[in-house]
Protein backbone atom coordinates (compact mmCIF):
# COMPACT_ATOMS: atom_id res chain seq x y z
CA UNK A 1 0.00 0.00 0.00
CA UNK A 2 1.38 3.46 -0.86
CA UNK A 3 2.59 5.40 2.20
CA UNK A 4 0.11 8.20 1.59
CA UNK A 5 -2.78 5.76 1.91
CA UNK A 6 -1.48 4.47 5.25
CA UNK A 7 -2.04 7.84 6.91
CA UNK A 8 -5.17 8.28 9.00
CA UNK A 9 -6.30 11.79 8.09
CA UNK A 10 -8.49 11.86 11.21
CA UNK A 11 -5.44 11.49 13.48
CA UNK A 12 -2.99 13.95 11.98
CA UNK A 13 -0.81 16.01 14.31
CA UNK A 14 -2.07 19.57 14.05
CA UNK A 15 1.44 20.96 14.49
CA UNK A 16 4.69 19.44 13.20
CA UNK A 17 8.09 20.97 13.98
CA UNK A 18 11.22 20.08 12.01
CA UNK A 19 14.94 20.54 12.63
CA UNK A 20 16.26 20.54 9.08
CA UNK A 21 19.78 19.16 9.59
CA UNK A 22 22.42 17.76 7.26
CA UNK A 23 22.77 20.24 4.39
CA UNK A 24 26.51 20.64 4.89
CA UNK A 25 27.17 16.91 5.19
CA UNK A 26 25.07 16.26 2.10
CA UNK A 27 27.27 18.65 0.14
CA UNK A 28 30.56 17.30 1.55
CA UNK A 29 29.60 13.75 0.62
CA UNK A 30 29.41 14.96 -2.97
CA UNK A 31 32.57 17.05 -2.88
CA UNK A 32 30.58 20.27 -3.07
CA UNK A 33 30.65 23.51 -1.11
CA UNK A 34 28.25 23.69 1.87
CA UNK A 35 26.25 26.38 0.07
CA UNK A 36 25.12 23.82 -2.50
CA UNK A 37 23.73 21.74 0.35
CA UNK A 38 21.70 24.70 1.60
CA UNK A 39 20.38 25.35 -1.90
CA UNK A 40 19.32 21.73 -2.25
CA UNK A 41 17.77 21.96 1.20
CA UNK A 42 15.42 24.64 -0.15
CA UNK A 43 14.16 22.14 -2.74
CA UNK A 44 13.36 19.64 0.04
CA UNK A 45 11.76 22.42 2.04
CA UNK A 46 9.38 23.28 -0.77
CA UNK A 47 8.29 19.65 -1.12
CA UNK A 48 7.64 19.21 2.61
CA UNK A 49 5.64 22.44 2.84
CA UNK A 50 3.50 21.36 -0.11
CA UNK A 51 3.03 17.88 1.37
CA UNK A 52 2.03 19.22 4.80
CA UNK A 53 -0.52 21.55 3.18
CA UNK A 54 -1.92 18.79 0.99
CA UNK A 55 -2.60 16.31 3.78
CA UNK A 56 -4.06 18.91 6.15
CA UNK A 57 -1.36 19.78 8.69
CA UNK A 58 -2.40 23.08 10.29
CA UNK A 59 0.97 24.31 11.59
CA UNK A 60 4.48 23.54 10.35
CA UNK A 61 7.43 25.06 12.21
CA UNK A 62 10.88 24.91 10.61
CA UNK A 63 14.19 25.59 12.36
CA UNK A 64 15.81 27.57 9.57
CA UNK A 65 18.54 29.58 11.33
CA UNK A 66 19.52 29.43 14.99
CA UNK A 67 21.29 32.11 17.03
CA UNK A 68 24.22 29.69 17.18
CA UNK A 69 24.41 29.78 13.37
CA UNK A 70 25.66 33.37 13.57
CA UNK A 71 28.95 31.83 14.67
CA UNK A 72 29.49 30.11 11.30
CA UNK A 73 31.98 31.53 8.76
CA UNK A 74 30.88 34.89 7.35
CA UNK A 75 30.73 33.56 3.80
CA UNK A 76 28.31 30.82 4.81
CA UNK A 77 26.10 33.20 6.82
CA UNK A 78 26.05 35.64 3.90
CA UNK A 79 25.15 32.82 1.52
CA UNK A 80 22.33 31.72 3.81
CA UNK A 81 20.96 35.27 3.93
CA UNK A 82 21.10 35.42 0.14
CA UNK A 83 19.26 32.10 -0.14
CA UNK A 84 16.58 33.39 2.24
CA UNK A 85 16.03 36.48 0.09
CA UNK A 86 15.83 34.40 -3.08
CA UNK A 87 13.43 31.93 -1.48
CA UNK A 88 11.13 34.64 -0.14
CA UNK A 89 11.08 36.39 -3.51
CA UNK A 90 10.42 33.15 -5.37
CA UNK A 91 8.00 31.44 -3.01
CA UNK A 92 5.66 34.25 -1.94
CA UNK A 93 3.34 33.67 -4.90
CA UNK A 94 3.40 29.93 -4.19
CA UNK A 95 2.40 30.55 -0.57
CA UNK A 96 -0.50 32.72 -1.71
CA UNK A 97 -1.58 30.18 -4.33
CA UNK A 98 -1.68 27.43 -1.70
CA UNK A 99 -3.38 29.60 0.96
CA UNK A 100 -0.34 29.31 3.26
CA UNK A 101 0.24 31.99 5.90
CA UNK A 102 3.84 32.75 6.84
CA UNK A 103 4.79 33.47 10.44
CA UNK A 104 8.20 33.85 12.04
CA UNK A 105 9.73 33.45 15.49
CA UNK A 106 13.13 34.54 16.72
CA UNK A 107 15.30 37.62 17.16
CA UNK A 108 14.68 38.86 13.63
CA UNK A 109 16.18 42.28 14.40
CA UNK A 110 19.57 40.59 13.98
CA UNK A 111 18.81 39.71 10.36
CA UNK A 112 20.20 41.84 7.56
CA UNK A 113 18.00 44.80 6.64
CA UNK A 114 17.16 43.48 3.16
CA UNK A 115 16.21 40.08 4.60
CA UNK A 116 13.96 41.71 7.20
CA UNK A 117 12.28 43.90 4.60
CA UNK A 118 11.50 40.96 2.31
CA UNK A 119 10.40 38.82 5.27
CA UNK A 120 8.02 41.46 6.62
CA UNK A 121 6.54 41.98 3.16
CA UNK A 122 5.84 38.24 2.81
CA UNK A 123 4.33 38.18 6.30
CA UNK A 124 2.06 41.05 5.29
CA UNK A 125 0.82 39.69 1.98
CA UNK A 126 0.14 36.18 3.34
CA UNK A 127 -1.51 37.35 6.57
CA UNK A 128 -4.99 36.71 5.18
CA UNK A 129 -4.31 33.09 4.18
CA UNK A 130 -6.32 30.52 6.11
CA UNK A 131 -4.69 27.17 5.28
CA UNK A 132 -1.39 25.91 6.63
CA UNK A 133 0.47 28.29 8.93
CA UNK A 134 4.18 28.06 8.12
CA UNK A 135 6.28 29.18 11.10
CA UNK A 136 9.94 29.84 10.26
CA UNK A 137 12.37 30.06 13.19
CA UNK A 138 14.99 32.63 12.20
CA UNK A 139 17.80 33.78 14.49
CA UNK A 140 15.96 31.66 17.02
CA UNK A 141 17.06 30.25 20.37
CA UNK A 142 14.69 28.69 22.84
CA UNK A 143 16.80 29.86 25.79
CA UNK A 144 16.68 33.40 24.38
CA UNK A 145 12.90 33.11 24.04
CA UNK A 146 12.45 31.83 27.60
CA UNK A 147 14.74 34.50 29.03
CA UNK A 148 12.84 37.21 27.15
CA UNK A 149 9.56 35.89 28.58
CA UNK A 150 11.05 35.82 32.10
CA UNK A 151 12.26 39.42 31.73
CA UNK A 152 8.81 40.60 30.67
CA UNK A 153 7.17 38.80 33.58
CA UNK A 154 9.76 40.27 35.96
CA UNK A 155 8.92 43.74 34.63
CA UNK A 156 5.24 43.16 35.37
CA UNK A 157 6.10 42.07 38.91
CA UNK A 158 8.40 45.07 39.34
CA UNK A 159 5.66 47.43 38.13
CA UNK A 160 3.21 45.90 40.58
CA UNK A 161 0.84 44.70 37.84
CA UNK A 162 1.50 41.02 38.52
CA UNK A 163 1.92 39.04 41.71
CA UNK A 164 4.53 36.22 41.64
CA UNK A 165 1.88 33.88 43.04
CA UNK A 166 -0.22 34.44 39.92
CA UNK A 167 2.47 33.36 37.47
CA UNK A 168 1.37 30.12 35.80
CA UNK A 169 1.80 28.29 32.49
CA UNK A 170 -0.81 30.41 30.74
CA UNK A 171 0.72 33.69 31.92
CA UNK A 172 4.23 32.56 30.96
CA UNK A 173 3.19 31.35 27.49
CA UNK A 174 1.70 34.77 26.79
CA UNK A 175 5.24 36.10 26.42
CA UNK A 176 6.60 33.32 24.21
CA UNK A 177 7.05 34.03 20.50
CA UNK A 178 4.74 31.11 19.76
CA UNK A 179 1.82 32.56 21.74
CA UNK A 180 -1.45 31.61 20.04
CA UNK A 181 0.09 28.62 18.27
CA UNK A 182 -0.62 25.11 19.64
CA UNK A 183 2.39 23.16 20.88
CA UNK A 184 3.91 20.73 18.37
CA UNK A 185 2.69 17.16 18.67
CA UNK A 186 5.48 15.81 16.46
CA UNK A 187 9.09 16.97 16.17
CA UNK A 188 11.22 15.60 13.32
CA UNK A 189 15.00 15.87 13.14
CA UNK A 190 16.98 14.72 10.13
CA UNK A 191 20.64 13.61 9.72
CA UNK A 192 20.85 11.18 12.64
CA UNK A 193 21.51 13.71 15.41
CA UNK A 194 19.64 12.77 18.59
CA UNK A 195 19.15 16.13 20.28
CA UNK A 196 16.78 19.12 20.27
CA UNK A 197 19.48 21.80 19.93
CA UNK A 198 17.84 24.70 21.75
CA UNK A 199 14.62 24.41 19.71
CA UNK A 200 11.18 25.00 21.28
CA UNK A 201 12.27 23.64 24.66
CA UNK A 202 9.06 24.76 26.41
CA UNK A 203 6.73 23.87 23.55
CA UNK A 204 8.12 20.36 22.94
CA UNK A 205 7.37 19.15 26.47
CA UNK A 206 4.85 16.55 25.25
CA UNK A 207 5.83 16.21 21.59
CA UNK A 208 6.60 12.87 20.01
CA UNK A 209 10.21 12.90 18.76
CA UNK A 210 11.14 11.32 15.44
CA UNK A 211 14.79 11.01 14.39
CA UNK A 212 15.97 9.81 11.00
CA UNK A 213 19.40 9.21 9.45
CA UNK A 214 18.22 10.86 6.22
CA UNK A 215 20.02 14.13 5.48
CA UNK A 216 17.67 17.06 4.98
CA UNK A 217 18.16 17.50 1.20
CA UNK A 218 17.08 13.86 0.78
CA UNK A 219 14.08 14.17 3.11
CA UNK A 220 11.20 14.06 0.66
CA UNK A 221 7.49 13.40 0.58
CA UNK A 222 7.71 9.69 1.46
CA UNK A 223 10.05 10.36 4.39
CA UNK A 224 7.54 12.85 5.75
CA UNK A 225 4.77 10.29 5.36
CA UNK A 226 6.88 7.76 7.30
CA UNK A 227 7.23 10.21 10.19
CA UNK A 228 3.46 10.80 10.28
CA UNK A 229 2.74 7.08 10.16
CA UNK A 230 5.19 6.44 13.01
CA UNK A 231 3.54 9.21 15.06
CA UNK A 232 0.12 7.66 14.54
CA UNK A 233 1.32 4.34 15.94
CA UNK A 234 2.28 5.90 19.26
CA UNK A 235 0.11 6.15 22.35
CA UNK A 236 0.00 9.69 23.72
CA UNK A 237 -0.73 9.39 27.44
CA UNK A 238 0.31 12.79 28.90
CA UNK A 239 1.20 11.17 32.22
CA UNK A 240 -1.88 8.94 32.35
CA UNK A 241 -2.02 5.16 32.10
CA UNK A 242 -2.98 3.27 28.95
CA UNK A 243 -6.16 2.15 30.71
CA UNK A 244 -7.18 5.74 31.41
CA UNK A 245 -6.67 6.66 27.78
CA UNK A 246 -8.78 3.70 26.62
CA UNK A 247 -11.53 4.53 29.12
CA UNK A 248 -11.65 8.09 27.80
CA UNK A 249 -12.04 6.75 24.26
Amino acid sequence: MPLREQINIEKLPSHVAIIMDGNGRWARQRGLDRVFGHQQGVVALREIIETAAEIGIKYLTLYAFSTENWGRPDEEVNALMSIMIQSLNKETDTLLKNNIRLNTIGDVERLAEDVRARLFETLRVTSGCTGLTLVVALSYSSRWEILEAARKLAKEVSNGTLSPENINDEKFEKYLTTYGIPDPELMIRTSGELRISNFLLWQLAYAELYFTEILWPDFGRDEFYKAIIDYQKRERRFGKTSEQILDKC
